[in-house]
């Protein structure tokens, strides 16, 4: 149900600063070109000025109120922060009923905790512990020994195979998969032969991983995410894989078996890393490009094989240059062919 707030309550719940009518009421949050006078919006980037003036929204998130005289603001050092916090405000994530649903099935030991919730259609495994006030959303998997720390959301169809662990507050959305088999297999004279998976992974405090994305358990230890990291829709982490605390990694991105990431990096849509690599702190590795040898920390990195990013554009920038200069090596040969015709028909004469 829509409710009110007023704007200076608002600035209190967001530690931000009122520039005009404290009283405003405001009923949610919208972008600048569709809200309303009862919305609040917000500006992050100096361009959006002018349709900050000319939105309709009846207050602001701004970091700076320059430009924006007469209207009514929220002035905060972080706004997109800020609306992160009022969108929770507006939009409380519905309470679920705790206990355990009819139609789940559980299996012996199961330690559900206070205000834990298990949903419809879920298969839980034996000793599994569940903390206080987690959702298990419908159709889960949960093996055996798995454990799930407090306050996590599980959509549905998340599967957490056996003996895995998440760290409180994490987040898995539907269809995540913790836990399957490493991709690992012993060949001889052609044939292919499984090396048993006997590891786990490990997901730290406040992880989120988006839907359809694979972590891979161990071939023996851990897999690991560290805390904070924030992992995309359809991602594939191999075996014993290790992120570091807070890193980004985004949709579709593919990590090699025991390569090793850095707190705080950054790997863009497509980009990826072969095995048995050292990833250093802070490292940005752009879009599609191919991480093929370890780097230090703060390396930015480009292209296929990736390399650093300058270096890459620079080549990109020859490469636009090559049809260009074919075409001048092309008349430089005809003039230096005409050349030497005319010095061998003059020796002749």
């Amino acid at each position: 149900m829509t409710h009110a707030i007023s704007l200076a309550d608002l600035a209190v719940h967001l530690g931000a600063e009122v520039v005009g009518d404290g009283g405003r009421m405001i009923e949610g949050v919208r972008p600048l070109d569709d809200a309303g006078p009862e919305h609040l919006s917000f500006l992050h980037n100096p361009k959006y000025v002018a349709a900050a003036m000319a939105s309709r929204a009846g207050a602001i998130l701004v970091a700076d109120a320059a430009g924006l005289s007469g209207r009514d603001l929220l002035v905060c050092a972080e706004p997109y922060l800020a609306v992160a916090r009022a969108l929770g405000l507006f939009h409380p994530r519905p309470a679920a009923e705790p206990g355990v649903h009819p139609s789940a099935v559980t299996g012996d030991d199961l330690s559900l905790g206070d205000g834990a919730s298990v949903g419809p259609q879920a298969a839980i495994g034996r000793g599994v512990v569940i903390g206080a006030r987690t959702v298990i959303g419908a159709g889960c998997v949960l093996g055996d020994g798995v454990r799930i720390g407090d306050d996590c959301l599980l959509h549905p169809r998340v599967v957490v195979e056996d003996g895995c662990r998440v760290g409180d507050r994490c987040i898995l959305q539907a269809g995540v998969v913790i836990g399957s088999d490493g991709y690992g297999f012993a060949t001889v004279a052609g044939v292919h032969h499984k090396v048993p998976q006997v590891g786990i992974v490990v997901l730290e405090d406040d992880v989120e991983i988006q839907a359809n994305t694979t972590i891979d358990r161990a071939t023996m230890g851990e897999t690991r995410v560290g805390r904070g990291t924030k992992v995309d829709n359809l991602v594939q982490l191999a075996h014993n894989v290790r992120i570091g605390e807070h890193c980004l990694i985004v949709a579709q991105v593919g990590i090699s078996g025991s390569t090793r990431v850095g707190r705080h990096s950054v790997f863009a849509g497509q980009a990826g890393a072969a095995g048995h690599l050292e990833i250093g702190e802070r490292t940005m590795v752009a879009a599609k490009a191919g991480v093929m040898k370890s780097v230090g920390d703060g390396s930015v990195l480009a292209g296929h094989p990736a390399r650093p990013q300058r270096e890459w554009m620079r080549t990109q920038a020859a490469v636009q240059r090559l049809d260009a200069l074919r075409e001048r090596v092309g008349e430089l040969e005809r003039r230096l062919a005409a050349l030497e015709g005319a010095e061998g028909g003059g020796g002749g004469s």
